[in-house]
């Protein structure tokens, strides 16, 4: 339990702080899932609108430090490699 006025405002900060971040990053799980999905129906078109729209959410979220960079560059190479796959082969 916080003793001190400014430890119990950092804790409500930080409870608050929590809630936008988790907000931010099931954003993030479900833009990426949104384009594996487009991937794995074989959807082309459909895969390359996901990608441009998730690689803007990775980006945002890397900005705000809510998942290091290396992690949102690594996913969002990940995900270009596959949706490239995909339209070669089709």
């Amino acid at each position: 339990m916080a003793n001190s006025a400014s430890a119990r405002k950092s804790a409500r900060k930080s409870a608050a702080r929590r809630l936008l971040n988790a907000g931010l990053r099931s954003s993030y799980r479900t833009a990426v899932k949104s384009v594996r999905k487009a991937v794995a129906a074989g959807d082309a078109k459909a895969a390359q609108a996901a990608y441009t729209a998730a690689s803007s959410v990775i980006d945002r979220i890397a900005d705000k430090n809510i998942v290091h960079k290396n992690k949102a560059s690594r996913h969002k190479s990940r995900l270009a490699a596959a949706v490239k796959a995909i339209s070669v082969s089709a």
